[in-house]
């Protein structure tokens, strides 16, 4: 899962590979790697991965020093233990079953929701979104000095997960203490509130991702990424002045996929 590899870093005296190294490089055995310490719980460290989800509130740039001092140390940008990953997934799984009984659902409704959220909203969104961003980061951000160098899907996949935890526990915990007393209530405060957390929301998103691009050091223009900040703005404040109630569009789309 490394977001770059440099040929002349990997090359011998005379130009080849070593085979040990290139074996060890390959998105192949790093991919083997990562699953493999996927079932060993005993060798994940959950501490630093609880830190680490605290800190993409608080401070996400602190997190990002922390992957420069991985790649200094090990070689490797992006995580090489899936804790991160695996308290995502309890997040997200707690969380859907609360957003369930705060919309009434029964127990198979329950299930059927936490399906859809996993394997589409998730792993699906992620795996496009992940995937568009590793086509335009290779394509257009990286350095022409530094071509030997490129960002490899399994980092960009691994800032998505960084951004997307802020706002799962935005959306999916914290707003369901206001869903139907404040946000559901068809009053301006009710959007307000609702829409707000979905600024917060994806807002955190939008930099969290930002940040992720711009810590690897031979990309160019990572700006850019801030620039779905200008519409998001436009789109909330159009929001209050319609009347548009983001949160009660998802909750009724919730109840509609598990009929």
């Amino acid at each position: 899962m490394l977001p770059s590899t440099s040929v002349n870093s990997l090359s011998q005296g005379n130009g080849a590979l070593n085979s040990r190294d290139a074996a060890r490089h390959t998105a192949g055995a790093k991919r083997y790697k990562y699953l493999r310490r996927l079932f060993r719980f005993r060798q994940m460290d959950f501490e630093f991965a609880a830190w680490q989800m605290l800190y993409l509130f608080t401070s996400p740039q602190r997190v990002y020093r922390n992957f420069h001092y991985r790649k200094q140390t090990k070689d490797q940008w992006a995580r090489d233990d899936p804790a991160f990953l695996v308290l995502l997934s309890v997040w997200l799984c707690v969380s859907t079953i609360g957003f369930g009984f705060v919309l009434d659902m029964g127990f198979f409704e329950t299930i059927k929701l936490l399906l859809w959220v996993v394997f589409i909203d998730c792993v699906g969104v992620g795996l496009l979104i992940s995937t568009l961003m590793w086509f335009i980061s290779n394509k257009y951000l990286v350095k022409r000095q530094s071509r030997d160098y490129d960002v490899e899907w399994g980092y960009a996949f691994d800032v998505h997960l960084n951004a997307f935890y802020p706002l799962l526990v935005i959306l999916h915990f914290i707003q369901l203490f206001f869903i139907n007393h404040v946000i559901l209530t068809d009053t301006f405060i009710g959007y307000l509130v609702g829409n707000t957390l979905w600024l917060v929301a994806v807002g955190y998103y939008i930099y969290v991702t930002f940040l992720g691009y711009s810590a690897l050091p031979f990309l160019k223009n990572t700006v850019i990424l801030l620039y779905p900040f200008a519409p998001l703005i436009l789109l909330y404040g159009l929001s209050l002045a319609l009347g548009w109630n983001f949160t009660h569009m998802l909750c009724s789309f919730y109840k509609y996929r598990v009929k």
